[in-house]
């Protein structure tokens, strides 16, 4: 069985002012798309940033009649959404943005502006997996990219950069932080004996602050002394996928020519000691994922074919 998760990059049909220009781009875009998860071949992929849920409803067309998409009803600004695609019957296990009891609203912006939930949206989705229920939950928590009053992609001096670099990482935390709660719920302290996976576009690397949020109690990576050591923190941990990445795989998108892995699976107890291998781009490959560099304003992407991120996989002994 494999998982998956795959940020699709602006996935709205034409007429958008953010998606392809014209109906031989958004073709062409789909047609890239389902390639990719045609080769994947996923028992249920997360997808992010999904703007317009027909162009989903296109893409699974394009795959076949067996696929199958589920939503998140939890859009940001943008209308971008985190949603499932899957070729097996899903139960809707959580649909949320909320903050934890006990997590403030959030700075955004120089006015005082705030944010009181996740701006993307959390989805969880239980299916019935070869070894039991299987349940999984896709974020696409705040990115690193900036934008500045009045949309602008660059900043008119140092400090409103700071500024604005301060707010970004005070949403991603607090978006970490209620998916963990999330991932609390959905597991109820019993990750011995419960197959949960959490995973998507996290915008940040392995050892980030805000990635580490999600992991639950340290001391038993992969990788690490302690990883084949029961203690009283499996109930509740998540493992991180990525140390089974080959090394010259490990990163799902290139930014300005810097090479980062910010798309991530996390598994619990039961569900991580039935992983077989992990990888980005496509299995079967040892070629590493061939990826366009991307910059600081997304309109230079506007209407490009595929992703920019290559997805990232992970699969399971039964």
């Amino acid at each position: 069985m494999l998982l998956g998760t795959w940020n699709l990059e602006n996935l709205y049909r034409p007429g958008s002012p953010y998606g392809p220009r014209d109906k031989s781009a958004y073709e062409a875009k789909l047609a890239a798309l389902a390639s990719v998860v045609d080769a994947l071949d996923p028992a249920l992929l997360g997808v992010q940033e999904v703007g317009d849920p027909d162009a989903l409803a296109d893409l699974a067309e394009l795959l076949g009649p067996s696929w199958r998409f589920t939503l998140s009803s939890h859009p940001d600004g943008r209308g971008i959404r985190v949603g499932f695609l899957s070729r097996t019957e899903l139960t809707v296990a959580a649909d949320t943005a909320a903050f934890p009891a006990g997590l403030r609203p959030v700075q955004t912006d120089d006015s005082g502006g705030t944010a009181t939930g996740a701006g993307r949206g959390f989805l969880a989705v239980t299916l019935q997996a070869p070894a039991g229920p299987l349940t999984v939950a896709v974020a696409h928590l705040k990115s690193k990219l900036l934008t500045y009053p009045g949309d602008r992609f660059y900043p008119h001096d140092e400090g409103e950069r700071a500024r604005y670099g301060a707010y970004a990482l005070y949403r991603r935390a607090a978006e970490a932080t209620a998916l963990r709660a999330l991932a609390d719920e959905l597991l109820a302290g019993q990750g011995r004996s419960r197959d949960l996976a959490v995973l998507g576009d996290l915008n940040d690397e392995v050892q980030a602050a805000t990635t580490q949020l999600l992991l639950g109690p340290p001391g038993s990576e992969l990788g690490t002394a302690g990883y084949d050591r029961a203690d009283q923190g499996d109930a509740v941990r998540l493992w991180d996928t990525a140390p089974r990445i080959p090394a010259e795989q490990r990163y799902s998108r290139v930014d300005s020519g810097r090479h980062e892995l910010i798309d991530h699976i996390l598994l619990s107890h039961r569900l991580v000691h039935r992983l077989s291998e992990a990888g980005t781009g496509l299995p079967g490959t040892t070629a590493p994922p061939d990826l366009p560099s991307v910059g600081q304003d997304p309109a230079d992407r506007r209407g490009a074919a595929g992703s920019d991120h290559a997805p990232v996989w992970a699969r399971f002994t039964d």
